[in-house]
């Protein structure tokens, strides 16, 4: 029930996926596992936020 909740939060962009894994109680790799079999998409990044990412790498 914790792994279902902290993947609904995390897709609805309430938590971060270390915040998530931690609820889970499952480490950071088997929580994006998890996001993969659930059908969630592991970046919550708009089109916007990533181009501004990149755009920050050195």
């Amino acid at each position: 029930m914790c792994l279902a909740a902290a993947i609904k939060w995390y897709e609805l962009g309430e938590i971060s996926q270390s915040k998530a894994a931690e609820i889970a109680a499952v480490t950071r790799a088997e929580f994006i596992n998890a996001l993969s079999r659930y059908r969630v998409d592991f970046m919550q990044y708009t089109a916007e936020e990533l181009a501004q990412e990149l755009s920050n790498v050195d």
